[in-house]
């Protein structure tokens, strides 16, 4: 039986098993049997199709950050790619134009960020089929996923192409469980909770601990309405958390009513690729998805350089990292740096050293040794 059979039956066996008391440890076992299987599709061993990117899937990564397109053929894809970047992604009525990632840049607020058009994918695409398993990987390394719809489909396209990438262990706007599963060596099982268990309980815990064979570990709780797939996560410890706008395409088609209930769905921006519509709207979203924190340098006794930011990402905006991403040498060199804006205490400047947190827009002044 290959691995996606023995996938498709405890699907089938879960599907049909009702969730009460008796049956939640087996549940448990279940679904920690699944990810096991599934992590054998994402990584599987030598000679037996192979995990990474492929062929003409690996591209030079530029800029500060990636943005990924993934969608099913004939979404629109490649001609937003071409508009944006200005780089030519082959645009054609039928489905799979693109069969490589086509790699191109887009400047906004002075950030250079990356667009890979991925080839379109289809259903059953994290089981391996339609090449599916290199263009997930390679959206598995992006920082920001547009997901590109049909506007006349976009609920039942969604939910499959949300499908492919949760059993490529890729989790959409959303964030790390707060759990914490500690192993030791002797002592069994404990778990603490400092939240209600509404949507697990400790049978439940302890059958999907069985399964991966921790029979002696701490459990820490910290976050309500965790589920048995949440600790699932926890444990495989290769999920990706990765932000998802759905780009609802060809709006252009449909009428001004149709166009007020896309907006109701989350994480999405309705736009016409064809014809240009709300493209703006489009790219700040981005901006804002991203994250992105600019940096101003300023030279003494010279006013601040606003033409050229150095951008970093949120979580790595340190003076040090500020230092690093100019030149290596800039923090064992620095005695202190001042900063104005708005991580800075005082309107006149604030004198700071490697550690402080920088916030977008600030301006940085170093002072070497």
């Amino acid at each position: 039986m290959t691995t996606v059979q023995k996938i498709k039956e405890i699907e089938d066996e879960m599907a049909k098993t009702q969730k009460n008391k008796a049956t939640s440890y087996h549940l448990g076992q279940l679904k920690a049997k699944l990810a096991k299987l599934r992590r054998e599709l994402i990584s599987p061993s030598s000679g037996g199709g192979g995990g990474g990117a492929g062929v003409g899937f690996d591209v030079a990564r530029t800029g500060v950050a990636s943005v990924g397109f993934v969608g099913f053929p004939s979404v629109g894809k490649s001609t937003l790619m071409s508009k944006l970047t200005g780089t030519h992604s082959e645009v054609s009525e039928i489905d799979f134009t693109t069969l490589t990632t086509v790699p191109g840049t887009v400047k906004v607020h002075g950030a250079p960020i990356q667009i890979l058009d991925l080839p379109g994918i289809i259903e059953g695409a994290n089981d391996g089929r339609g090449r599916g398993r290199q263009v997930i990987a390679v959206a598995r390394t992006c920082n920001l996923i547009f997901i590109v719809l049909d506007v006349l489909k976009p609920l039942g396209d969604k939910k499959i192409i949300e499908n492919e990438l949760e059993g490529f262990g890729i989790r959409l706007n959303k964030k790390p469980p707060s759990i914490l599963v500690r192993k030791k060596e002797k002592g069994g099982i404990a778990i603490t909770n400092t939240v209600p268990l509404t949507n697990i309980d400790q049978d439940e815990i302890k059958a999907v601990l069985s399964e991966y064979k921790l029979s002696n570990c701490d459990v820490t709780i910290r976050e309500p309405n965790i589920t048995a797939d949440d600790l699932v996560d926890v444990i495989e410890g290769n999920r990706v958390y990765i932000p998802a706008i759905y780009v609802l395409n060809k709006i252009d088609a449909i009428s001004i009513e149709e166009l007020d209930l896309l907006y109701k769905i989350p994480h999405s921006v309705p736009i016409s690729s064809r014809d240009w519509l709300n493209i703006d709207e489009l790219i700040e979203y981005m901006w804002e998805a991203l994250d992105l924190v600019r940096v101003y340098t300023k030279p003494r006794s010279l006013p601040p350089d606003y033409t050229q930011p150095v951008v970093l990402r949120r979580g790595k905006c340190s003076i040090d990292d500020f230092c690093n991403s100019i030149h290596k040498e800039i923090a064992k060199q620095m005695k202190y740096a001042i900063v104005w804006g708005a991580s800075a205490k005082h309107s006149r400047g604030q004198k700071v050293g490697l550690e402080h947190i920088l916030e977008d827009e600030d301006v940085v002044h170093i002072s070497k040794k």
